[in-house]
């Protein structure tokens, strides 16, 4: 016979089943599962570093950094492409109004802090932000490396955490000096500067590779870092992402390569249908490593350098959805045979936010009718004929695909065989809609976890 009164016993079970298993980095180590995302060493370019300092944002992280500082040794050429959200957090309304003063010239680095976002935060927020860059150029300055050229700040700001709380606005102040004298070039730098930025991310997500142009004999080097895993849905995709590149770029094709990858990348992901107040993708480019600048629009140069930068986004964005919140799998939803590119891009990011979808793929059911009903409903698209669509899940080692629907008419769903595809931590659904149309998208999401609703629960303590 049990001592332990019903009611104890029943709040027992409450306490357990609130414990959080989440390991986010104010918490723990980096989980096995992902640590296979985190580089072990990289290539960089020529002539940024990267540092990062202790402030304490956040007043429950008292271990690990959360300022990251990214500099130029010279002035460079910038652009960025932010959130749409109608209430847009400081740093963007800063970052945003500096680049446009500076037409996206004379920037010399990005300073980012984590554990607040400084939104919703009214003229003092603004304030907060202007300071965050004056203070970062104050740096350069105090230490004979920039100068005042009259133009105003020469720095990107961007702040992600918890929405409507000002930021420590003196203690972050205190520890740039820090961040700037911990500027270094390793692997170590850049890999301590991305983990710097992240919030309930679990991996620090860190990219570089090495590239070269159709006109140069010259090698030229990429590096990126990003962090989001919740409130992230287009457009943008609480999400930020810097990029730096050696090659030399003018700051008009600058702004329109990155927004081309931005489409294809970012702007294809999502995790919770939450488009976030405080997004921001931003890229550098120094031109360190020499040859012919690229001034157009147009050219063989400007078509590589815009094929090369969206590959490399899209690599990025696929981190952010493999960190997604409580996530166990990662999915792509290619949507094909569409009139356009932007119904098929419509359709596939209304099956990606669709909850019922999500939760059917973290419970391993083959729910196709949850796939076909987010197909129907997605707004404003032309190409969706009951009669003519077709849905399968494809399996990511290769396998022959898995036909639920074809034409319109149910298959007879191997259920064993659909139980072994979706218990794979990679998933592809393909839908077809017409065979009289040849466009396509593709978008990354995830599923949607018990664990999704814990780490929300309690983001703010």
């Amino acid at each position: 016979m049990s001592l332990v009164r019903p009611n104890v016993r029943l709040l027992c079970r409450r306490v357990i089943n609130q414990i959080r298993t989440y390991a986010a980095p104010g918490e723990g180590a980096i989980p096995l599962s992902k640590k296979k995302y985190v580089p072990a060493s990289g290539t960089y370019p020529l002539g940024f570093q990267a540092g990062s300092a202790h402030v304490g944002v956040k007043a429950s992280n008292t271990r690990f950094d959360d300022l990251a500082l990214i500099a130029s040794e010279s002035p460079c050429s910038a652009a960025a492409v932010f959130t749409t959200n109608k209430f847009q957090a400081a740093p963007v309304t800063v970052s945003r109004d500096m680049l446009k003063r500076r037409s996206g010239s004379g920037v010399r680095a990005v300073v980012v802090n984590s554990g607040c976002a400084n939104a919703v935060t009214g003229k003092g927020g603004i304030e907060d932000a202007v300071t965050m860059g004056e203070q970062t150029d104050q740096c350069f300055i105090r230490d004979n490396n920039g100068e005042d050229d009259g133009n105003g700040s020469r720095t990107i700001v961007m702040s992600t955490g918890v929405i409507g709380q000002r930021l420590p606005i003196r203690k972050i102040v205190d520890k740039l000096p820090t961040a700037y004298f911990n500027l270094g070039d390793t692997h170590d730098h850049w890999l301590s500067a991305a983990r710097a930025i992240c919030t309930t991310d679990t991996f620090p997500k860190l990219v570089s590779r090495t590239f070269s142009l159709p006109s140069s004999s010259e090698e030229y080097h990429l590096v990126g870092m990003t962090k989001g895993a919740g409130m992230i849905h287009p457009n943008m995709a609480t999400l930020l992402g810097i990029i730096c590149t050696d090659a030399p770029i003018d700051p008009k094709p600058l702004q329109e390569i990155l927004t081309s990858a931005i489409t294809k990348s970012f702007n294809s992901i999502s995790i919770d249908g939450d488009t976030s107040t405080n997004d921001t993708v931003a890229i550098l480019a120094n031109g360190a490593a020499g040859g012919k600048p690229i001034t157009t629009t147009s050219g063989a140069d400007f078509q590589a350098m815009q094929e090369t930068l969206t590959e490399f986004a899209i690599d990025l964005a696929k981190l952010v959805v493999r960190d997604g919140e409580g996530a166990t799998k990662f999915v792509t939803i290619k949507v094909v045979n569409a009139k356009t590119y932007q119904d098929a891009k419509r359709v596939a990011s209304t099956i990606a936010r669709s909850p019922l979808v999500k939760t059917a793929l973290y419970g391993k059911d083959a729910n196709w009718g949850r796939i076909l009903c987010a197909t129907g409903y997605a707004e404003g698209v032309e190409s969706v004929v009951p009669e003519e669509t077709s849905v399968s899940f494809i399996p990511a080692d290769g396998s022959e695909e898995l036909k639920l629907l074809v034409k319109g008419e149910p298959e007879q769903v191997d259920e064993a065989r659909a139980a072994e595809i979706l218990a794979e931590e990679d998933l592809q659904i393909l839908v077809k809609l017409s065979e009289k149309y040849d466009k396509e998208a593709v978008v990354w999401t995830c599923d949607f976890s018990h664990e999704y609703v814990t780490i929300n629960g309690d983001y703010r303590t």
